[in-house]
């Protein structure tokens, strides 16, 4: 398909529109009943489950959304040359170009195809996309202008590994000679949420907490000076390693944050000493020694590595590596590579992301379902289906992913953030308004907490499609004599039921049988029809985190490629970031120099008075009694001073 053709104006578009007037009268019910498909529906890979029988689809369904995918990869066609080769015979298409036929079709996607890395498919800002060379094994190649990225890769790695057990084994102190037993990472966004994941999901696995004994690792994301404040809380500067998380380092709120840390740990241990507490992960070595920190200590990453596909640069393997060793976090790596490996050798029929990427497109272009929920056994999370970014449409697509997994509770908030920066385009790569719904909402809950809060209007409110995602082995078993099942059978009963509930749901007939007064039938009534998908990992080990991490970035390429659409760019954030650029400026002109609010609407200007009135319109720093005597124990500064004195006068003082 060419690139300026929108995927909508095809044919298998076409034909899936009116598959979709026939499939939307069939209950899940009636589909549930065909033991063949349900079979069909079922894919095995490396310890992990992937069961969509509780899809609204049929195996007719699911060739036509193949036929879809190839029609929009063939856009890519210039990668499949250099994939892997497969023992099938090839089909010319429209454009007289040999591509494999459907059955072997490789999937492809924009960083996973050795060739896609040495093209700027990321066009919008002329980038590569490379995140999967982050965790290729060493002897791979993968190119990027014509250079083999995988030694770069491999030379940061080996430094972190170096220093990670340095810091570890204690022969790198701090500048008061004790062991740096504690860790706080400042970033936002990827530079956060991907490595907040992993942590929390590691804490509670025995091998990965046996080597953490001892240490603590926080992260430092919101400018908010009360998370400042519950970061430091009970930590000591002496003990304290900060890792400085910003390409550029340049990152507004992250700089402020790691110029407030710096003025906490140089209170206590003077200026010289944040050389031996803060190191960086960052290209921009000149700012990174103009901040104070030795160059030697800083760790590279490349304009290929989006921030939210990050994880498996430096921004992620450093923090993690100090608190669990390089080891695990390397068995976190070739998890992740495994489903690199599965997605572009894999037929579409067995290949997992381009399943949950083509039954995600299903639902939301095609059903247009207002959400999708993550029901998690180690975490809850919710995918409000897809959000439309298009301001003429009054719509929203939600999606909910739950985990029953409460180590993993952040996996939504990870995994909202790949998804919605990547997919949340109302626009073709080629800058066409997209007549179609795209995009998608995420949100979870681990375990059965959501069950107690938000699935009430799952079950009978909107349509919200959901992942249900658990494991077998829990990660603590805990067994109480005499209860009828053991703590984690009890968190799985609800996982395998579930589903069944959402699909099923419970007719007036059943109540009636069952002898519900009459009144309340109506309420008790579930209409069923709830179209929900389970994954069921075989534990959840650095492995399988990986694994799990790799499959959803996957599958939401596997979105963008069939919309059309650029998955890595984000001009989106950049309007926000730019007015409060202005704001910035307003405070600090407002809080020192005392003038007036001006150049902003009516709202703004009258929020903005409202706000410096209450908190006093102007302060000149110092004036505060705690602006020049805190310790470490005594964290009112950071409540007490102005962010906008603090950007310009206090910390680069």
């Amino acid at each position: 398909m060419a690139s300026s053709t929108l995927i909508c104006e095809t044919q298998p578009w076409k034909d899936l529109k009116s598959h979709f007037e026939d499939i939307k009268k069939t209950h899940l019910r009636e589909l549930l009943s065909d033991t063949d498909r349900c079979k069909s529906m079922v894919v095995d890979f490396d310890g992990i489950t992937l069961d969509y029988s509780r899809q609204r689809a049929t195996p007719g369904t699911m060739d036509k959304l193949y036929n879809l995918a190839e029609v929009n990869f063939e856009w890519f066609l210039f990668f499949w040359n250099f994939c892997c080769q497969r023992t099938a015979a090839s089909q010319t298409t429209m454009c007289g170009t040999q591509l494999i036929s459907r059955k072997r079709l490789i999937a492809c996607s924009m960083g996973s195809i050795p060739l896609l890395l040495e093209q700027k498919i990321n066009s919008t800002e002329n980038r590569s996309v490379l995140h999967v060379a982050l965790r290729a094994p060493r002897d791979a190649v993968m190119q990027s202008d014509g250079k083999n990225v995988v030694p770069d890769v491999w030379n940061v790695l080996d430094k972190i590994k170096d220093f990670s057990e340095r810091i570890r084994n204690g022969s790198w102190v701090g500048a008061t000679g004790k062991a740096l037993t504690d860790v706080i990472s400042v970033g936002i966004g990827g530079s956060f949420l991907g490595p907040l994941f992993v942590h929390t999901a590691l804490q509670t696995d025995p091998e990965a907490s046996k080597c953490a004994t001892g240490r603590q690792l926080r992260f430092l994301a919101n400018v908010d000076p009360i998370d400042v404040a519950r970061n430091i809380a009970g930590l000591k500067p002496e003990t304290t390693l900060v890792v400085v998380v910003s390409k550029t380092f340049t990152t507004a709120e992250t700089m402020l944050n790691a110029r407030t840390l710096r003025a906490w740990i140089s209170k206590e241990l003077g200026p010289s000493a944040v050389a031996k507490h803060m190191v960086a992960v960052s290209t921009n070595l000149t700012l990174v020694e103009k901040f104070g920190i030795d160059p030697n200590n800083a760790f590279a990453f490349w304009d290929w590595v989006g921030g939210r596909y990050s994880v498996c640069s430096a921004v992620g393997v450093l923090p993690l590596s100090l608190q669990y060793g390089f080891t695990v976090v390397d068995k976190f790596l070739k998890g992740a590579s495994s489903i690199d490996q599965h997605f572009y050798s894999a037929p579409f029929e067995k290949n997992l992301p381009v399943l949950l990427g083509l039954l995600s497109v299903w639902n939301v272009s095609f059903f247009g379902y207002p959400a999708r929920w993550s029901y998690n056994l180690f975490y809850y999370s919710f995918r409000p289906s897809y959000l439309i970014l298009k301001p003429w449409r009054n719509l929203h697509r939600t999606s909910s992913r739950q985990t029953y997994l409460s180590s993993n509770f952040p996996f939504p908030f990870s995994i909202k953030y790949v998804s919605m920066e990547s997919n949340g385009k109302g626009v073709s790569i080629d800058g066409k308004p997209l007549p179609f719904e795209t995009g998608e909402i995420d949100f979870g809950e681990p375990g059965t907490n959501g069950q107690h809060s938000f699935y009430q209007l799952i079950h009978q409110g909107r349509v919200i499609p959901c992942d249900f995602i658990g494991v077998v082995k829990s990660q603590q078993p805990v067994y109480l004599e005499g209860e009828v099942v053991n703590n984690h059978d009890e968190l799985m009963s609800n996982f395998f039921a579930q589903p069944d509930a959402l699909a099923y749901g419970k007719t007036p007939e059943e109540l009636q049988k069952e002898n519900v007064q009459q009144h309340l039938v109506a309420h008790k009534t579930f209409s069923g029809n709830r179209p929900s998908l389970s994954l069921l990992l075989s534990s959840l080990d650095a492995y399988k985190i990986g694994q799990l991490l790799a499959i959803y970035e996957h599958r939401v390429a596997v979105q963008g490629f069939i919309w059309g659409i650029n998955s890595f760019d984000q001009w989106g954030v950049e309007l926000g970031k730019s007015l409060a650029t202005q704001v910035r400026k307003q405070l600090h002109a407002s809080r020192v120099k005392g003038e007036p609010v001006e150049g902003f609407n009516f709202s703004t200007t009258t929020m903005l008075t409202k706000y410096l009135k209450v908190c006093g319109n102007t302060r000149k720093l110092g004036s505060s009694s705690q602006s020049s005597n805190y310790s470490s124990s005594d964290i009112t500064l950071f409540h007490d001073l102005e962010v906008s004195a603090l950007l310009y006068n206090f910390l680069e003082s």
